[in-house]
């Protein structure tokens, strides 16, 4: 018997190899190349066989373009990162480690969806029908009328969604899913590549919004060809310890929505549950203000919210350590560098550990100032007042620069009762604006300037 013909295809950019080699020839990245059978040659020349004819084209100005019309979830903090609720016709993918809340957040989705008179089908190829009915009982869904289908071909799931025409469908996994048309395993690149893509179709052209469950590899990225997500209209990954009550959903691309968006979410006995005041989640609960404690206002999409930056700086040995969680590293080594040059504060033999309080992650570098103040203030084991919050860019020559949507970011620090603040001088409010009433603004323009102000307050 012949055996069949195998190729290695890269799981980044789904190019093959007619053998294995460590680095991918067509994107350079490296161990990414996986075995799997390759196509028939008839297949592949059918494909070919015919050429379609010219279509016409339409002028962008004459092309018709309403509002998009939303479906609300029921679930304010999904609403919210999907940018108001589900699109006719769009495709989600979600990704998240196992047993994180994916499909307990889409399974009551849908349950809220199907109370509200939306027809909705849930397809799992992980699950038995009877295990996701056990799952429903867990979160008090007594009596849902969500449809359910357990089954993995590609083919039958068309079938199934083109009969019911469902508003809204689940794949729970798109990594279980396969064709006839592939001789390739499910969860191979092209098995996924291709199921993905026919899916995608089907929502287009039926009006069907499509949500795709994808696995993560252990970097924490989805697993599959890197095509997956840009075939798709939304991409969002679920964050956080599994250890931890509290999720983070973050919307990485959305065509129809703001992307960095978050919703936060706490894990209870009855699912998976939105928390209104996330910030309250990321500040520690201090009787008295503590040295090395500093909180900023960041933005996560469009949402303001408040973050805890903690700095411990002990004494060290001939190689002190920098440690960040939750911030960068190397940007971490550079405000410390800046502090010391501009400011006169070094750190050079001491050990210096800072934290983003809650597991969030902060990119932006508007947490510049937080974390220089939260590291003057363990140095020297001076807290910083109570109701003290900073934020602003620090650049190599210290001056403090503008972070965007600074009137937003003292909005909320007002609204949740601080009454002090130091922030870059371009987003001051006006001297006649009572917005900010009970809420005393520093504006500053280097670092050096900042600390004076600290130590006038302390």
């Amino acid at each position: 018997m012949a055996k069949d013909k195998t190729v290695y295809s890269c799981t980044e950019c789904g190019g093959t190899s007619p053998k294995w080699q460590g680095k991918c020839p067509h994107c350079g990245a490296w161990n990414t190349l996986i075995e799997s059978t390759a196509e028939p040659a008839a297949a592949a020349r059918h494909r070919f066989a015919s050429l379609a004819p010219a279509s016409e084209v339409a002028v962008l100005a004459d092309i018709e373009a309403a509002d998009i019309e939303r479906t609300p979830t029921g679930i304010s903090e999904l609403d919210r990162v999907l940018g108001g609720g589900i699109v006719e016709g769009g495709v989600v993918l979600i990704g998240g480690d196992p047993g994180i809340g994916k499909s307990t957040l889409l399974l009551q989705a849908l349950d809220g969806l199907q109370r509200a008179g939306v027809p909705t089908l849930y397809v799992t190829g992980e699950e038995s029908g009877a295990q996701v009915a056990l799952r429903s009982r867990r979160l008090g869904m007594d009596r849902s009328q969500v449809k359910v289908l357990a089954e993995i071909q590609l083919e039958k799931i068309q079938a199934t969604i083109a009969a019911q025409q469902p508003l809204i469908a689940v794949i729970d996994s798109i990594q279980t899913v396969y064709s006839d048309q592939l001789t390739s395993a499910p969860g191979s690149v092209a098995q996924v590549r291709e199921c993905a893509a026919h899916l995608t179709r089907a929502a287009k052209a039926g009006g069907t919004c499509i949500v795709l469950v994808g696995h993560v590899t252990k970097e924490g990225a989805l697993a599959g060809p890197r095509v997956l997500e840009h075939m798709v209209d939304t991409v969002l990954y679920f964050e956080g310890d599994t250890h931890s009550s509290f999720r983070l959903v973050r919307a990485i691309k959305n065509r129809f929505g703001a992307v960095n968006e978050i919703g936060v979410f706490a894990m209870t006995e009855k699912g998976l549950k939105g928390v209104s005041n996330p910030s309250a989640i990321f500040l520690s609960q201090h009787s008295e203000p503590v040295p090395g404690s500093c909180v900023m206002v960041t933005l996560e999409g469009t949402r303001p919210m408040l973050v805890e930056i903690q700095a411990l700086v002990d004494s060290g040995g001939p190689s002190p350590r920098r440690l960040s969680v939750g911030l960068d590293r190397d940007r971490l080594a550079m405000l410390l560098a800046v502090l010391h040059r501009h400011a006169g504060v070094a750190c050079m033999d001491q050990d210096v550990f800072v934290n983003a309080v809650g597991g969030v992650r902060i990119s932006e570098p508007a947490a510049d100032l937080a974390v220089m103040l939260a590291i003057t203030s363990s140095l020297r084991g001076r807290a910083l007042p109570k109701g003290f919050l900073a934020f602003g860019e620090v650049g190599l020559a210290g001056e403090v620069r503008p972070a965007p949507r600074g009137q937003e970011r003292l909005r909320e620090a007002a609204k949740l009762g601080f009454s002090v603040a130091i922030v870059p001088k371009a987003n001051a409010p006006k001297a006649n604006s009572r917005e900010f009433e009970g809420l005393t603004i520093h504006p500053v323009e280097r670092i050096e300037q900042a600390l004076e102000v600290v130590r006038g307050l302390a």
